[in-house]
Order: C-alpha cells, then sequence, then structure tokens
C-alpha cells in the first residue's frame, strides 16, 4: 500500500513529541500496537468537532458518527469519505480488518462488521493515534477544553 506521506521513523517520533502525543502513540500508529481497553483519553470523550490522524493531522471522523460500542475503544460508525484505507491483519491468531490513515499509513485500530445501522461497521479506533480538534478549530491533547 502507498500513502503521500513518508517519514523516518525518527521523523515520526520528533512528530509526535512536537505534539505533545500520548507516549503510546509512536507504537500504535507505526509499529501497530494497541492501547488497553478503557485507557484511551477519547473512549469516554462525547464533544462536538472532528477526530484527526495524530501523525498528518488528516480529518478522519465526525464525532456525530461515533458510539459507545462497550469495547474499550472509541468506536466510530463510518470514516469521512476517503480518510480510512485497509487491509487484513492476520496477528495474534485472528483475521480482522486493520484500519491506516489514508494519507500517512497511520495504524489506527481494526473496523468490525457488528456496527449500527446504516453502516452496520465498527471503526473501533486507538486514542493514541487520533487528535480532536473542535468545530471552531481548538484542538487539545488531552481530550477537553
Amino acid at each position: 500500500m502507498e500513502f503521500a506521506i513518508h517519514k523516518s521513523p525518527e521523523q515520526w517520533r520528533e512528530l509526535l513529541a512536537a505534539k505533545a502525543a500520548e507516549p503510546l502513540a509512536y507504537a500504535v500508529t507505526r509499529q501497530a500496537a494497541t492501547e488497553r481497553p478503557f485507557s484511551g483519553r477519547y473512549e469516554a470523550h462525547w464533544a462536538q468537532g472532528r477526530y484527526h490522524c495524530i501523525c498528518c493531522g488528516q480529518p478522519l471522523f465526525d464525532s456525530g458518527t461515533k458510539f459507545d460500542a462497550g469495547c474499550g475503544w472509541p468506536s466510530f460508525s463510518h470514516a469521512l469519505a476517503g480518510a480510512v484505507s485497509a487491509r487484513r491483519d492476520h496477528s495474534h491468531g485472528m483475521v480482522r480488518t486493520e484500519t491506516l490513515c489514508s494519507q500517512c499509513g497511520a495504524h489506527l485500530g481494526h473496523v468490525f462488521d457488528d456496527g449500527p445501522a446504516p453502516t452496520g461497521l465498527r471503526y473501533c479506533m486507538n486514542s493514541a493515534a487520533l487528535e480532536w480538534q473542535a468545530p471552531d478549530g481548538q484542538r487539545s491533547d488531552n481530550g477537553t477544553l
């Protein structure tokens, strides 16, 4: 899979540090790690706005599509058009669909087919891969303003 934005591991680390991203952000976005359930800053965050890729800033999800799936990670019923790429993930003895930022290839989480109507999808994302932005453009480094 080809992505428009390419950086070295050190450049990604520097960029995430400059954004005051969570310590786990590099491992999640560049090494496909997963944060513990119910530990992410956006799991119980319900303010209106948009969720962006922490690595490149691409808008990914509108808050209006976020729902409480009870799984411990922020869940969305659909992504913004063209924002997310998908590929098969055979790690940990499972077969899942991994979601990636379509612009920089950051690992975001996985998508499952057990979500609400009308899409039936549950985009199960890692908070560490996301950055929330309020409708007025204000960004937050801890999920609150």
